[in-house]
C-alpha cells in the first residue's frame, strides 16, 4: 500500500486539527430516514450537515451552508451491505493547511456493520459539483483529487480553484484496516467483531455564515409553546443574518422562492428580525431589471463556472433569473408583512430606507420589482387574449416550483403565476402604493405606471384563470378514475365513491405552446386560497375537488399529493408517477399552504353555512393527513407504497426509480410551526 506521508500523519493526528470548542453550546439534532441518516450539527462559525446512506452503495456527505461546500465519499459493499449506527460524537474542528488559511468543520465519529467497502470515489469542493456527481457520475477534471493513504489513515486535500484555502476529508480507522491503493481501489474492512470503526473530518476553507440569533436571545419565533422542537431547530440551523438556506443538503443556500414563500406562510410566528433577513436577502439580488434570482452559484462554483466562461470575477456569486414565479411573490410578501404585521408604524420605514447594495435601499429595489410586475402585466392586462399571459422564458421548460424537467407536463404557462400570483402581486403594489411607503422611492413616471395596478389586478383576476379551465362530467371522469386506478395498482372505490354524479372542475398545472389546458389535477388551487380574492362558492370547489380520495382527488392516507395525472392522457401519466420529483407525491410545505389558505377563508365574515362547514370539514381532513406522516413533515417531500388496502409512507430519493433526492431539513417544510402542536416527535 502506498505509505502515507509523515507530514499529513501528523497533521491529521495532531492537536492543531482540532480547535477547542467555541463557547456557545451547539445546536445539534439527528434525522433517521430509510436508508438515510442524518446528524446536523451547529457551534460558533462552524455549521455542517452529516449524511449516511447505507445499503450496498454506501455514502458520505458533509455538507456546509459556508460557500455551499463539502465533502463526499462513494462506497461500494459489493453483494453485501454496510449499515451506518447512529452518530456517537461530532464536534468542531479546526485546521490550517499548507499555504495558509483557515478551514472549519467537523470531526465525526462514525461505525458502521457490515462491509469491507471498497472507495468508489472521493469529491472536496462544491456541493453543486457533488450532486452533479451524483446524477452523471462525472467530476470536473480539475477537481479530482489523489488520496494519502495508509493502512489506518486516507487523507484528501486540496486549495480551491483560486488558490484560497480549500477542502479537506479524512477517514482514521479506529476498527478495521484500509487496504489498496496506488492503482488499487482503497477497501475499508471491518475488524474481527464485523465493525467499521471510523473518525472522519470534513473541513472547508470557504466563510462562514452568521447565525440568526436575535440580539435579546429570545429566539427566532414570537412564540415557543407548543412549538414541534424538531422543526424548530430545522428551521434555526436554516437561518443566517447573510440569508435563508433552502433546504440541506442539497440547496444550502439562497434560493428566492424558498425564502420569500417561507417567510409567508411562518409570518405569524417568525420575529421582524428573521423576516427582514429574508426580505433584505432577496431585495440585495435583484437584477437591473428588478426579477427576483431564482438560485445563486457562490464559492468554488462560482470560480469554475466563471473560468469556464472566459468571466472576470474570481468567486464573486452568479445569480440565475430563470424563474417567473418568485417575480411576483414579492410585492405580495412585502406587503404582508410591511403593511399586515403590525410592524407599519415602527420598523417597515428605517427597514425599506437600509441599504441593500451601492447606491440603493430596500425600497428603492422594492420599487424596481414593483415596476417589473407591473409593465409585465400590461399587455394581458390591454388585451386579455392567452397569448398574452406569463410564460416560461424562451429556453427553459420550468419557471415556476414546479421546476423539474416535467413537472408542469410540457406546458409554458403556469397557472399559479398567470391565474394568481400575477393579479395578488397587483394588488399588493396598489396596497404598498397607497400606504405611502413606496412613495419616497419612485419617480413621477414610476408612481403614473403604478397607479394603473388595481384595474389590471381586475382583469388578471377575471379573465385569466378561465383560459385554465378544466372540465369532465361524472360519466367521463367516472372513467377515467377507474382505468388509472387500475394502471397504478390501487383500489378506485372510494375514488369513484365521492365523485357520484357531480363533474370534476380544476385548473389545469399549465397551458401548452398552444394555449390547451394540460389537465393535471393539482395543489396549486391552494394558492388561491391563500392569496386571491375569491367567490364563497369558487373556495368551496376548490377544497371539494382537492380533498377527494386519489385518483378523483389528491388526499391519500400518508398526505395531500400535489399532482393527479388521472385525468390526463395515457402518454403524460407515466411523466406524474410516484418516482417524480413533482409527480403523485407529498410536499410537505403545499399541505401548509393548504392549511393556510384555508384558515384564510374561514376568517372571512361572507360565508354562507353550507361553505364554512364545507371549508371546516376539509381543514379537518388535511389536519389527519399531515398527522399521518408527522415525522416526515420536516422533509422536502416523500411518496408512497400501497398494500392489503392502506397507503404507507415511503422516503424519497431512496430507490432506483426515483428522479432525484429529498431534502431532510427544508425551509418551507419548517411552515408547519406557524400553528401549535398537536402531536409529533418528542422533544
Amino acid at each position: 500500500m502506498t505509505a502515507i506521508r509523515p507530514a499529513i500523519l501528523a497533521l491529521v493526528s495532531s492537536a492543531a486539527l482540532v480547535a477547542a470548542a467555541p463557547a456557545t453550546a451547539p445546536l445539534r439534532f439527528s434525522i433517521a430516514e430509510g436508508r438515510l441518516y442524518n446528524e446536523f450539527f451547529r457551534q460558533g462559525p462552524v455549521a455542517a450537515h452529516v449524511v449516511l446512506r447505507s445499503g450496498a452503495k454506501p455514502r458520505l456527505i458533509i455538507a456546509f451552508p459556508a460557500g455551499n461546500s463539502g465533502v463526499a465519499l462513494w462506497l461500494d459493499a459489493g453483494e453485501s451491505a454496510l449499515e451506518w449506527r447512529p452518530v456517537a460524537r461530532i464536534e468542531a474542528a479546526r485546521r490550517t493547511p499548507p499555504g495558509g488559511g483557515t478551514l472549519r468543520g467537523v470531526t465525526v465519529d462514525l461505525e458502521a456493520a457490515g462491509g469491507p467497502v471498497s472507495i468508489v470515489k472521493a469529491a472536496v469542493g462544491s456541493v453543486r459539483v457533488i450532486r452533479e456527481f451524483e446524477h452523471t457520475g462525472a467530476l470536473p477534471p480539475e477537481l479530482e483529487t489523489t488520496p494519502d493513504a495508509s493502512s489506518r489513515v486516507v487523507t484528501w486535500q486540496r486549495r480551491r480553484l483560486d488558490g484560497a484555502p480549500g477542502y479537506y476529508l479524512s477517514l482514521e480507522l479506529l476498527e478495521g484496516e484500509a487496504s489498496g491503493g496506488g492503482s488499487k481501489p482503497i477497501e475499508l474492512s471491518p475488524g474481527p467483531n464485523g465493525r467499521l470503526r471510523l473518525s472522519v473530518t470534513g473541513l472547508t476553507g470557504d466563510t462562514p455564515l452568521t447565525p440568526l440569533v436575535p440580539a435579546d436571545g429570545a429566539g427566532l419565533l414570537t412564540r415557543s409553546r407548543g412549538v414541534d422542537p424538531q422543526l424548530r431547530r430545522m428551521l434555526e440551523f436554516l437561518c443566517y443574518r447573510e440569508k435563508l438556506l433552502a433546504g440541506s443538503w442539497r440547496f444550502n443556500t439562497y434560493f428566492g422562492r424558498d425564502t420569500l414563500m417561507s417567510l409567508r406562510l411562518l409570518a405569524p410566528v417568525l420575529r421582524p428580525q428573521v423576516v427582514e433577513a429574508g426580505l433584505g436577502s432577496v431585495l440585495r439580488r435583484l437584477n437591473g431589471v428588478g426579477e427576483v434570482a431564482h438560485e445563486e452559484d457562490i464559492g468554488e462554483y462560482a470560480v469554475l463556472r466563471r473560468k469556464r466562461a472566459g468571466l472576470a470575477g474570481g468567486d464573486q456569486p452568479l445569480f440565475d433569473y430563470k424563474m417567473i414565479d418568485d417575480d411576483f411573490m414579492l410585492a405580495i410578501v412585502a406587503a404582508h408583512y410591511l403593511l399586515d404585521s403590525g410592524v407599519r408604524t415602527t420598523r417597515a420605514t428605517p427597514f425599506l430606507a437600509q441599504a441593500a447594495g451601492p447606491g440603493e435601499t430596500n425600497g428603492s429595489a422594492l420599487a424596481r420589482n414593483a415596476r417589473f410586475v407591473v409593465d409585465a402585466a400590461a399587455s394581458f392586462a390591454r388585451e386579455p387574449d392567452w397569448r398574452r399571459l406569463i410564460a416560461l422564458k424562451p429556453g427553459e421548460n420550468a419557471g415556476n416550483w414546479r421546476d423539474s424537467e416535467q413537472g408542469l407536463g410540457g406546458g409554458r404557462f403556469p397557472y399559479d403565476v398567470n391565474g394568481i400570483l400575477v393579479p395578488a402581486a397587483l394588488d399588493a403594489i396598489d396596497r404598498l402604493h397607497a400606504s405611502g411607503l413606496l412613495e419616497p422611492y419612485l419617480d413621477p413616471q414610476a408612481q403614473e405606471t403604478i397607479r394603473a395596478a388595481a384595474a389590471m389586478a381586475a382583469t388578471w383576476r377575471r379573465e385569466a384563470p378561465r383560459y385554465f379551465d378544466v372540465r369532465f362530467d361524472a360519466a367521463a371522469a367516472r372513467e377515467n378514475v377507474a382505468a388509472y386506478a387500475g394502471r397504478i395498482g390501487i383500489d378506485p372505490e372510494p375514488a369513484l365513491r365521492e365523485i357520484a354524479a357531480a363533474p370534476v372542475i380544476f385548473h389545469a398545472v399549465s397551458l401548452d405552446a398552444a394555449g390547451r389546458p394540460v389537465p393535471i389535477l393539482n395543489s396549486d388551487e391552494a394558492f388561491a386560497l391563500l392569496f386571491a380574492e375569491l367567490a364563497p362558492v369558487e373556495a368551496a370547489q376548490i377544497v371539494e375537488t382537492m380533498m377527494r380520495p386519489f385518483p378523483a382527488g389528491l388526499l391519500t392516507g400518508v398526505g395531500l399529493l400535489v399532482a393527479n395525472p388521472a385525468f390526463a392522457p395515457a402518454t403524460l401519466q407515466p411523466v406524474f408517477d410516484r418516482s417524480r420529483y413533482h409527480g403523485t407525491v407529498v410536499w410537505s410545505w403545499q399541505q401548509a399552504m393548504l392549511r393556510a389558505g384555508i384558515d384564510r377563508q374561514l376568517a372571512r365574515g361572507d360565508l354562507t353555512q353550507p361553505v364554512r362547514a364545507r371549508l371546516t370539514h376539509a381543514r379537518g381532513q388535511l389536519q389527519r393527513a399531515i398527522d399521518a406522516a408527522t415525522g416526515m413533515r420536516g422533509s422536502e417531500l416523500w411518496s408512497w407504497s400501497w398494500a392489503g388496502g392502506t397507503y404507507a409512507v415511503e422516503p424519497f430519493g431512496q430507490e432506483l426509480e426515483h428522479e432525484t433526492e429529498s431534502n431532510a431539513a427544508q425551509l418551507w417544510s419548517t411552515v408547519h410551526l406557524s400553528w401549535p402542536r398537536e402531536r409529533g416527535p418528542g422533544s
